[in-house]
C-alpha cells in the first residue's frame, strides 16, 4: 500500500464512510502471484499480476534512457501500474454486485451474498 493509499484510507475511516467499497488491502488479497518479463535489449518490464480467480492483469514500464534501467525499480513501477489496473476491474465487479442486490430489492450486502467487500 502506498503512502498516499494510507492517507486517503485513514481520511475515509476517520470519516466514517463505510458503505461497500474497495480497500488497498481488498486489492493486495485479489492478488495470487506475480511474474517478471525484461524484453532482451530493451528497457521494457512486463509485470503480470495473476488473480484469485485466475485472470491476469499486466503491467510495463521502460527506461527513455538505457543508462538509467534499473531491473528492481522497473518492477516496481510495473507492478505499481498492473495493480492500479485491480481497481477498475474489482470496482466494476462490487457496482455489479451492489446493483443485483438492488434487483433483488435488498438495501445492503451481507455475509450470505458471498460478496467479500
Amino acid at each position: 500500500m502506498s503512502h498516499n493509499e494510507q492517507q486517503i484510507e485513514a481520511e475515509i475511516q476517520a470519516k466514517g464512510l463505510n458503505a461497500p467499497r474497495l480497500t488497498p488491502a481488498l486489492i493486495d488479497d485479489t492478488i495470487l502471484a506475480e511474474q517478471y518479463h525484461v524484453f532482451p535489449g530493451t528497457t521494457l518490464t512486463v509485470c503480470a499480476l495473476t488473480l484469485r480467480n485466475g485472470f491476469q492483469v499486466t503491467g510495463e514500464s521502460a527506461a527513455a534512457s538505457p543508462e538509467n534501467f534499473d531491473e528492481a525499480i522497473g518492477r516496481k513501477i510495473a507492478r505499481e501500474n498492473a495493480r492500479n489496473k485491480i481497481w477498475a476491474l474489482e470496482g466494476y465487479l462490487l457496482k455489479q454486485h451492489l446493483a443485483d442486490a438492488a434487483v433483488r430489492g435488498k438495501t445492503t450486502l451481507c455475509d450470505d451474498d458471498d460478496i467479500p467487500f
